[in-house]
């Protein structure tokens, strides 16, 4: 499809790593005397079950956009008309983590729905996606960059009514250490922005320029950070160290 994917998405915070289990050492035996049998040892304590299923890693909508958008626009190299329902989705800490699309083509049976999602995962294996309990579906990746990777699927109306009425779209992946992990994104007011008037392209600027905005000033408070780490002075050699400084909040 040759209209653009365009996310108000700037940066993707989340690093997703191999969980790793760690097993308990065990104590070391007490010596005896030499003139007593030596006891048997205890058993060996039973080693905590490895987890099964999926990590979870449950996101919410971002606040800096209120519902999801609809954009609308004339595909020239077509000459049809295309709308795509998009949203962000950040973690607990309000950090950008992926971002959905809903492309609908006038005319068009078939409809795409694309993900931006976070870097550092298997190519591979795809995405597989689905509403609330319902049979997965299989996608696959189909172009990184330095903010993430766009993933894809073809879906038909029937999906589209599974989202409207359904909880939670959940997109299945696997991390850097072959273990799934599962997003799970709210489906709230998604059929009011399916449904609803495109947004005023005139507001669609007003918002993507004060998301970039906002975007800087979080990138400049943390340069500030940064830099207020890497000036502080050493301790004086010889000498009572001096008490630390009390760190920035984040």
């Amino acid at each position: 499809m040759s209209a653009s994917f365009r996310l108000s998405s700037c940066a993707m915070a989340l690093a997703l790593s191999a969980a790793v289990g760690f097993a308990p050492v065990p104590a070391f035996a007490q010596g005896k005397p030499p003139a007593k049998p030596a006891q048997q040892p205890a058993a060996p304590a039973q080693q905590p079950a490895a987890p099964t299923g999926p990590t979870v890693v449950q996101v919410k909508s971002n606040p800096e956009q209120t519902s999801w958008t609809k954009v609308c626009g004339k595909d020239q190299a077509a000459n049809k008309e295309i709308c795509y329902t998009t949203r962000d989705f950040v973690s607990d800490q309000d950090q950008p983590v992926l971002a959905v699309a809903v492309y609908d083509v006038k005319g068009d049976a078939n409809k795409i729905v694309r993900f931006l999602m976070p870097l550092g995962l298997l190519l591979q294996p795809g995405i597989r996606f689905g509403v609330d309990n319902a049979q997965p579906t299989g996608g696959r990746y189909a172009i990184c960059f330095p903010n993430g990777c766009f993933a894809e699927a073809q879906i038909k109306d029937d999906f589209i009514n599974q989202m409207k009425k359904g909880t939670n779209l959940n997109v299945s992946v696997q991390n850097q250490g072959g273990r799934e992990v599962t997003f799970q994104i709210p489906l709230a007011d998604f059929t009011k922005g399916f449904d609803g008037a495109p947004i005023d392209p005139k507001v669609l600027e007003e918002q993507q320029k004060k998301l970039q905005d906002e975007v800087a000033k979080r990138q400049e408070e943390l340069r500030k950070r940064l830099g207020a780490g890497a000036d502080a002075a050493p301790a004086a050699p010889g000498g009572a160290a001096p008490a630390p400084a009390t760190p920035p909040k984040p």
